[in-house]
């Protein structure tokens, strides 16, 4: 019997903004939904935070298993890896076009059109390479407390997602980030609020929450700068919000766990 997209919606209730996050975010299979649209994909976004607690279980399951067979180092590539796996590379892919674009010499127009382009160029590849590099370097430094950066990382870097679409304009007319930009609401970023800090006080009482913080400020900062070069944000720059997102909730983690600020007994 073939059910048409009100019956597939129905058979997801409430729970349907979840599954079009998944759908959105990962490459897992999510079967029951509707055809995906750009409103739907903007009512999913209070659930990007629990799905980025899901890709950073998929970290831990590579990197448990990885350290089991290997050892420590490839621990933490195995975690970083599973990451882009899991995502298809969505995030890292606005990186680098946002990369290229930004760090160039050019007008706004052409920074633009440099964005559409598909190609890496110098800039992204150094942006891609020096990312991937931290965040495994950051991960493997944690020592026995890696599993909290990697379940965290994913949490708080889809959160700057949002954050970045919510409160920052759109770039151009007619692009993917200004349909994000109008059908976001207020309720959606609270909500995605929440649960972030919700995963950041629950697995690292309070550094979480603090990493969170630091991620809020770097994700104002990067966005008003693109802001400025830009005249607004794009579906690339906010890619880019979102793996900026994760770097720095490891470096804040690793920076508690290195100078052994008291009170982060979580970690060892």
């Amino acid at each position: 019997m073939a059910y048409n997209a009100r019956e597939k919606a129905n058979r997801w209730g409430l729970l349907q903004p979840l599954g079009e996050a998944v759908r959105f975010l990962t490459a897992f299979p999510v079967p029951g939904l509707p055809p995906m649209k750009e409103a739907t994909v903007a009512r999913s976004m209070a659930a990007f935070p629990v799905v980025g607690l899901l890709i950073g279980a998929c970290g831990v399951a590579a990197g448990l298993l990885a350290g089991w067979m290997w050892g420590e180092p490839l621990r933490a590539v195995a975690v970083v890896v599973a990451w882009m796996v899991v995502t298809w590379g969505l995030h890292l892919d606005g990186l680098a076009d946002s990369a290229d674009a930004l760090l160039s010499w050019r007008s706004r127009e052409r920074k633009l059109e440099i964005m559409k382009d598909s190609r890496v160029g110098t800039m992204g590849a150094l942006a891609l390479v020096s990312v991937v590099l931290i965040k495994a370097g950051a991960l493997y430094s944690l020592g026995p407390a890696w599993w909290v950066g990697a379940l965290l990382a994913p949490v708080w870097g889809r959160w700057a997602d949002i954050y970045g679409i919510f409160f920052f304009p759109a770039a151009r007319e007619g692009g993917m980030g200004r349909g994000f930009h109008d059908r976001v609401r207020l309720r959606d970023f609270y909500l995605a609020t929440a649960a972030a800090l919700l995963a950041g006080l629950l697995l690292a009482p309070p550094w979480g929450a603090l990493a969170g913080l630091v991620v809020w400020a770097a994700a104002h900062l990067l966005a008003r700068w693109m802001v400025r070069l830009l005249g607004g944000l794009t579906g690339d720059t906010y890619g880019a919000l979102s793996e900026t997102g994760e770097v720095v909730t490891l470096l804040t983690l690793l920076a508690l766990y290195h100078h052994a600020v008291p009170g982060a007994g979580w970690l060892l």
